[in-house]
């Protein structure tokens, strides 16, 4: 039991079904699906579409989704990749004849791979749903609509992205009302996506990537410089795909293959897996290390080697081979940092994250993302469909696997995980904030396997990240830790806004056990 002198939630128990998003409009939409006969998936799409509406900086029908879906009956688990591709004319020459050579702009027409998200969500209701499109996007059409109170985290996100919301006149004027941001307990409306919702419950896919509401994002896209064309969106597909996993301390960890960053957070953990935490302090400067020396090692791979498969060789089952990480873990020093570290190997940011569990213990995980805060920053006035910059995530270098191409998709941070144990449903949990998932799932999962923790004290416990050179700490490490971390060689700093949010559901015999990060507005309510 938490100690309940100091502030905090406790987890939330129940036997019917949970539900735990980062806000409580879409965890009551969810659950009230599940109590409307839906099962996982249907309340899971609830969730994001609602989400969708209400926390705009992070989501919305112009990005993207991976899922990962354990099925009760058969105790399979399916993995889902709705990530969208680059439009099929783009390419690095013609992308240098316009002067961009280094990177792709994050509020450019080339940053907007096409939204496939919303496939993903036609194609889960279709193949495994019980209710029908139009109940499940219902709430969200309400809130579109009717209108939403801004929530505290949301709001101020909102007013850090003023300049970048004024950029674009379409978004300005949806996003910035009178020209001001919107602050906490104001009402927000956005009628134009109530309509493109409407269309996609009533038309399903073709409500969404054909006709005026396709036309129309093309249109704004092209007026800005974009090589979209309507067969790009025509074209935009889902798939299933083969989950890949890993063991830590007897539970297996399952994750979504490339694009994603899935086989990162097993890099990290498997790393993490060799060194005993039995004498580590949960909040200790040497645990701090270790997690910062595995994430420096892993991501350096991900940078290396992470790709589209379908254009590139991603050498997963290498990566995570027990000789390859027992080579890797050697290279962690207790006392010092490892410096200028490049694999060898043959060949920030806005997110949600919703877990679900129903009454026949279906489990679904599943992340929604538009990238970086209010996505592109550019909106489709007619439609009200803010568009993702994922693109942004391609390079311009010719040679390395990432490099932008017509109809590739590119690395994607996003990672849903479940994990089983002696092969039961044990977890359904992800980790929220860009970079940081894979290090956040780690860090988690390693909460309750290592130190038993609950999966709300999980969320709640201070965080770390070890990213490009820095090793940021929440205020909630200790000011000694830190000197400590320094003092083995890391460059520390406080981090302005804290490690990214999550979720967690726990099966424990017929007992399920949420919990929802702190970090964001949310809750885990139980049925």
């Amino acid at each position: 039991m938490r100690n309940t002198h100091f502030p905090g939630r406790s987890p939330v128990y129940s036997l019917d079904g949970m539900v735990s998003t980062s806000h409580p409009l879409a965890s009551k939409a969810s659950i009230d699906i599940l109590s409307k006969g839906g099962n996982a998936v249907d309340a899971a799409v609830t969730a994001a579409s609602v989400l969708a509406v209400v926390e705009p900086h992070s989501t919305g029908v112009g990005g993207d989704l991976f899922c990962l879906y354990h099925k009760a009956q058969s105790n399979k688990i399916i993995g889902m990749n709705a990530s969208g591709r680059a439009p099929n004319s783009i390419s690095i020459d013609k992308l240098e004849n316009l002067g961009i050579k280094e990177s792709i702009p994050f509020q450019s027409p080339h940053s907007v791979s096409v939204p496939t998200g919303v496939a993903g969500w036609i194609k889960l209701i279709q193949d495994h749903g019980n209710l029908k499109l139009k109940e499940i996007l219902e709430p969200a059409i309400n809130y579109a609509e009717q209108g939403y109170i801004v929530a505290d985290v949301i709001a101020d996100v909102w007013e850090r992205e003023v300049e970048k919301l004024a950029a674009d006149k379409d978004c300005k004027n949806l996003f910035l009302p009178e020209g001001k941001c919107l602050k906490a307990g104001d009402i927000h409306y956005q009628p134009r996506l109530a309509k493109t919702l409407k269309s996609i419950a009533e038309h399903g896919r073709a409500g969404f990537y054909e006709g005026d509401i396709a036309k129309s994002m093309v249109k704004k896209l092209n007026s800005l410089g974009g090589f979209h064309n309507l067969e790009d969106f025509a074209n935009a597909e889902a798939n299933y795909v083969d989950p890949i996993s890993a063991n830590y301390r007897g539970v297996k960890i399952f994750e979504c293959p490339p694009n994603g960053q899935g086989v990162i957070a097993l890099m990290i953990i498997k790393i993490l897996e060799g060194f005993d935490f039995i004498d580590i302090a949960p909040n200790s400067s040497l645990r701090i290390h270790l997690q910062a020396e595995a994430t420096k090692i892993a991501f350096s791979h991900r940078d290396h080697y992470l790709a589209d498969p379908d254009h590139a060789n991603v050498p997963v089952e290498r990566m995570l081979s027990e000789e390859y990480i027992k080579t890797l873990r050697s290279l962690i020093k207790i006392d010092s940092c490892i410096r200028n570290y490049k694999p060898e190997l043959p060949i920030h940011p806005n997110t949600v994250y919703i877990s679900v569990v129903d009454k026949e213990r279906n489990s679904v995980s599943l992340i929604n993302s538009i990238f970086h805060s209010f996505g592109s920053g550019l909106v489709d006035h007619d439609t009200g469909v803010l568009f993702q910059n994922r693109g942004a995530s391609f390079v311009l270098d010719p040679s390395h696997p990432n490099v932008i191409k017509g109809g590739k998709r590119p690395m994607h941070t996003i990672i849903p995980s479940i994990a089983t144990k002696e092969n039961k449903p044990y977890l359904s949990f992800g980790v929220m904030g860009g970079h940081y998932q894979p290090m956040g799932q780690a860090h988690v999962l390693s909460n309750i396997i290592d130190y038993g923790m609950d999966p709300q004290k999980s969320l709640d416990f201070p965080r770390s990240f070890y990213f490009d050179g820095l090793l940021e700490c929440e205020e909630g490490i200790p000011q000694n830790v830190r000197e400590e971390l320094a003092a083995k060689g890391h460059q520390v700093k406080v981090c302005d806004l804290p490690h990214g949010g999550g979720q967690v559901i726990e099966h424990r015999g017929d007992t399920l056990i949420g919990g929802s990060d702190p970090r964001k507005d949310g809750c885990a309510i139980g049925l």
